[in-house]
């Protein structure tokens, strides 16, 4: 039936994903370290290793687990689509700790503002506007204050977008905005190839006392179709690396 969602599906994957990435960078971690860092119950997150576990991509042991390497590399294409994802996941974190308790925040429907999502769970108070479809799942079930742009839905990227996202995002004043893009280049110009997601985040700009770029490293010196504004236009970078030395400087 329409609107069911299943055990198995995108955003309990995301998270395993998520676990998956502090094993590899901590094997040690344990149940209570991945609840803290996750921000979920330590239940969900026994329930999460058992999963991973039938799964054939971790072994269970006792008060935590151990990533099986041959088998992680036969992770289904969801668990894997982004190469980036622990960076990714880094990001999230430091942007996400920029919100504080009573903020009315907008994200766009980038993976890398899906990844605040986790992060934003400690939060009070908190009302979020997203244009993207399962970041606006994940934080329902986070029990965050979530409302969606709606419109039509890019299929690969399950973002909204359109003259109805834009109407509705006019009409609301958030104190941030975090978002993303495909490109930046040397010279500070954010590039993106989907003209309808670059559009809605010009709306998005007006509407945002603050804009915040997550940027990974990925994404600098690649230039795409479309021009979404330099960084002159906005009020913060969050990346994985140093861009002093990347952007050139002005005179």
């Amino acid at each position: 039936a329409c609107g069911v969602r299943r055990k198995n599906d995108m955003v309990i994957s995301e998270r395993h994903i998520m676990i998956v990435e502090e094993l590899k960078k901590d094997p040690t971690v344990s149940v209570k370290q991945l609840s803290e860092r996750l921000f979920v119950s330590e239940p969900t997150i026994r329930r999460d290793l058992t999963e991973l576990h039938n799964k054939g991509i971790i072994t269970k042991v006792y008060g935590g687990a151990i990533l099986n390497t041959a088998a992680y590399r036969e992770i289904p294409f969801f668990l894997r689509e982004n190469e980036k994802s622990s960076t990714k996941v880094e990001i999230g974190r430091k942007a996400a700790a920029m919100v504080e308790d009573g903020m009315v925040v907008m994200l766009d429907g980038s993976t890398s503002a899906y990844y605040m999502v986790p992060y934003l769970a400690r939060l009070n108070n908190l009302t979020v506007i997203t244009s993207g479809a399962k970041t606006a799942v994940a934080l329902a079930e986070a029990n965050i204050r979530t409302f969606c742009t709606g419109g039509q839905m890019i299929i690969h990227s399950y973002s909204y977008v359109g003259e109805q996202a834009e109407t509705f995002v006019r009409n609301i004043n958030a104190d941030a905005l975090f978002f993303s893009c495909h490109g930046l280049d040397k010279y500070g110009r954010m590039t993106d190839n989907a003209i309808e997601e670059a559009n809605l985040r010009k709306v998005m700009f007006r509407q945002s006392t603050k804009k915040i770029l997550l940027c990974d490293s990925s994404k600098l010196g690649k230039t795409y179709f479309y021009n979404m504004g330099t960084v002159d236009d906005i009020d913060g970078i969050i990346s994985d690396v140093e861009l002093s030395d990347f952007l050139l400087k002005k005179n």
